[in-house]
């Protein structure tokens, strides 16, 4: 599944650093013992397994990467016109609420 906006843009905003970790994902990464740099490897090598494409003010996705131990979604939205990455939150999937593939939802 591609990105719900330009993906070239969203790398070379990665790339030059222009990202904004919004408040929310800070503290969660905290408690979640998430690190900025395992957050940065999922937005630049993850895999986009939601799209949210009518999102407000900009689309957002929902990407699926893992670090050395364990797997972490992270939603993100990207403002094409100011090429700004925003990083909304961060967490481990609960593998009682995803299948063994931290991709499909159970049901």
């Amino acid at each position: 599944m591609e990105l719900p906006f330009d993906q070239l843009l969203f790398k070379q905003a990665l790339v030059d650093g222009n990202i904004l970790w919004r408040k929310h994902s800070l503290e969660k990464m905290i408690v979640r013992g998430i690190t900025r740099a395992e957050v940065l490897d999922v937005l630049e090598n993850g895999e986009v397994i939601q799209r949210y494409d009518y999102d407000k003010p900009f689309p957002s996705a929902l990407l699926l990467g893992f670090s050395a131990t364990r797997p972490i979604h992270v939603v993100t939205a990207f403002d094409e016109t100011q090429q700004l990455v925003f990083v909304i939150t961060v967490y481990e999937p609960d593998p009682t609420i995803f299948e063994p593939d931290f991709k499909t939802k159970r049901k």
